[in-house]
């Protein structure tokens, strides 16, 4: 036997005996009756409502409703680009809710978001709402004693996790590569949905999860990201799309968990709901009061509201990768690629990771050959700004294709822009005579990055393979996290798709597309603030500083661009450039943009590191990963 196949004898009998030690079923009805059996779990309040407070969001959804017949549909929109008001409206709704409210999610932290997001809806169950939470196992959730509490703080509250590949709801850095080795597929597709849904009415999906820094509270690092609340007839499509998840097999009660069954049933003193513990309570309080404030929720989000006719949830079905030969598991995929064909004039389209799928690549290329062809603008993150510095390599490697083939004028957020900065300090300061100390939450002293840091990752715990790259430049950073695009000014759609093969191929994908020029305009306009030049670089080509040698050097880098592996050229085809002082924003491809743009480098603000070595050594040799990526 060679050694190779000896080396991998540890491995393949840890993978056995995971998928071997399964639950039976007189385990599960142990700890069922130990839950059941769990002290102050009846409800609070014996109204019919369920002590539910009055709402203007909820009021206006329900009234949409009622004024919808099955020809003319009216619903709300509400655009929520501001942080504050997206936490803010989810607290209200909570509160608001009088039958159920289904939760569904990637991420779910332990910080202050989510320990307050989650506290809200153990109140809402307490008091009688039925609650559902479904959130991705990987990266949600990894406390067992977390665990334990929610599955016995109430019979309304039922919370299950996605696609636990071993049937535990922690992942150690062994499980991680396990899963990867035994079941690739299954353990690559992960349920990238976000919806939070108040009685079957009235929704929120977008790009947040339930963590600090998608709502500008961490104080080192946060994303520009975005959220839509849509109200009425849509509401019932949400209600659908989150049905179809809970009941499928891949989401798991927390009492068929071998690791959380295992805790319930060796529990002798069953734990009560713990008050959460918050870095920052000022700031939590102040928010609470915002969400319950008419004036405050008038001014940042009633006032945002538009009713219109034509609103779709579209959600790609459960374990798409299951069949994905049938359309209609990427049914929002799909949804979404038809939009992008059918465009004219212009597309616009945010998105953090620029790596696109092969039939997104292919629709690009027809669009640019049209006559007139359509201008597509994109705002996406810079290495600076990027926590993905994988994926950025592969972006960083295809630059070319993008501009010439693609026709795209691309816009890297810089990783202290002007508009982030504005955004954070709109959602600390929102409605607050006296912000609270940043100092406060530095005092924790542990670090937060990117992902769930509770929990181990393949190279190991606190999240280090996601922190972003070192940089020249200090202070807090920023990085863009929201997912939208908008084309000829009609449509626009929100939601969850990276626009990349993983969103294409493997995760599961919602979110809303609105026809209404309207509500068309407003993500436009937010886009577009993103890619002015206060706020990003633009990647444009690279003028040859020597004669004749820099026009060889751009066609070796074009040779070594399209070549799979060992893509090894330094110098690329494109460069990032800034506005020279004076000026105004051009397109990369207007005759005056040498004259009032300088060139900055391929990876601006970035210091030399071994983040800065990964990424040009991904670009030579990582392209045929992805859809892992």
């Amino acid at each position: 036997m060679s050694f190779r196949r000896l080396s991998l004898l540890p491995v393949l009998l840890i993978i056995v005996l995971l998928q071997g030690c399964t639950l039976s079923r007189a385990q599960i009805r142990e700890a069922g009756d130990i839950v059941a059996a769990s002290p102050n779990r009846a409800d609070t309040c014996q109204q019919a409502d369920h002590c539910a407070k009055p709402s203007p969001l909820l009021a206006a959804a329900q009234q949409a409703l009622a004024d919808s017949t099955p020809d003319h549909p009216v619903n709300t929109v509400t655009l929520l680009d501001d942080s504050e008001a997206a936490l803010a409206a989810r607290i209200n709704l909570i509160h608001a809710a009088q039958h159920s409210i289904d939760v569904q999610t990637y991420i779910w932290d332990e910080d202050d978001v989510g320990q307050l997001v989650l506290n809200e809806l153990v109140q809402a169950a307490r008091r009688g709402v039925k609650v559902h939470i479904l959130a991705d196992q990987l990266f949600s959730f990894g406390d067992l004693a977390l665990l334990d509490r929610l599955a016995r703080v109430s019979p309304n509250l039922e919370v299950k996790l996605y696609n636990p590949t071993f049937h535990d709801a922690q992942t150690p850095p062994l499980q991680f590569a396990a899963g990867v080795l035994c079941c690739f597929m299954k353990f690559n597709q992960r349920m990238h949905n976000k919806l939070m849904l108040v009685d079957d009415v009235i929704g929120i999906t977008g790009g947040r999860n339930y963590q600090n820094r998608y709502f500008n509270w961490d104080p080192d690092f946060d994303y520009l990201d975005r959220d839509v609340m849509a109200g009425g007839p849509v509401g019932k499509e949400m209600a659908d799309s989150f049905a179809l998840f809970w009941n499928h097999k891949r989401s798991v009660p927390l009492i068929r968990l071998r690791d959380v069954n295992r805790r319930i049933r060796s529990d002798s003193a069953p734990p009560g709901w713990l008050a959460p513990t918050y870095t920052d309570p000022a700031r939590v309080a102040r928010l609470l009061s915002d969400a319950e404030d008419p004036d405050w929720l008038a001014a940042w989000i009633g006032d945002d509201t538009l009713r219109v006719s034509q609103v779709n949830y579209f959600s790609d079905l459960p374990a798409k990768t299951d069949e994905p030969h049938k359309r209609d598991a990427r049914d929002f995929t799909v949804q979404l690629m038809r939009m992008v064909a059918d465009a004219k004039h212009e597309v616009v389209l945010q998105t953090p990771y620029l790596v696109m799928s092969r039939r997104a690549q292919d629709i690009f290329k027809k669009l640019h050959k049209q006559n007139p062809s359509p201008d597509i603008i994109v705002s996406t993150n810079s290495l600076a700004a990027t926590d993905a510095f994988a994926v950025y390599a592969l972006s960083y490697k295809h630059r070319r294709r993008y501009l010439t083939e693609y026709g795209f004028q691309i816009h890297e957020l810089k990783p202290h822009a002007d508009s982030a900065e504005e955004a954070f300090e709109e959602a600390r300061d929102a409605g607050d005579d006296n912000p609270a100390d940043t100092s406060i939450a530095q005092a924790d002293k542990r670090r937060r990055f990117p992902g769930n840091e509770r929990r181990p990752g393949m190279f190991g715990s606190g999240g280090r393979r996601n922190r972003p790259a070192p940089l020249h430049s200090s202070g807090r950073r920023y990085s863009l996290h929201a997912k939208s695009m908008v084309v000829d000014d009609s449509f626009a759609m929100v939601g969850s798709h990276n626009f990349d093969p993983r969103s294409d191929h493997y995760n599961t994908e919602a979110g809303v597309i609105v026809q209404d020029p309207r509500f068309a305009s407003q993500v436009r306009d937010s886009i577009l603030e993103d890619t002015l030049p206060q706020n990003a670089w633009t990647i444009g080509k690279r003028e040859p500083s020597i004669p004749v040698l820099g026009d060889i050097s751009l066609a070796i880098g074009d040779v070594s661009a399209r070549l799979p592996l060992f893509d090894l050229w330094p110098f690329r085809y494109a460069t990032s450039y800034e506005i020279k002082p004076g000026c105004g924003p051009l397109a990369p491809d207007n005759p005056k943009f040498q004259q009032c743009y300088t060139p900055v480098g391929d990876f601006p603000d970035v210091a030399i590191s071994p983040k800065l070595i990964y990424t040009r050594l991904i670009t030579a040799f990582g392209a045929g990963v992805k859809g892992i990526l």
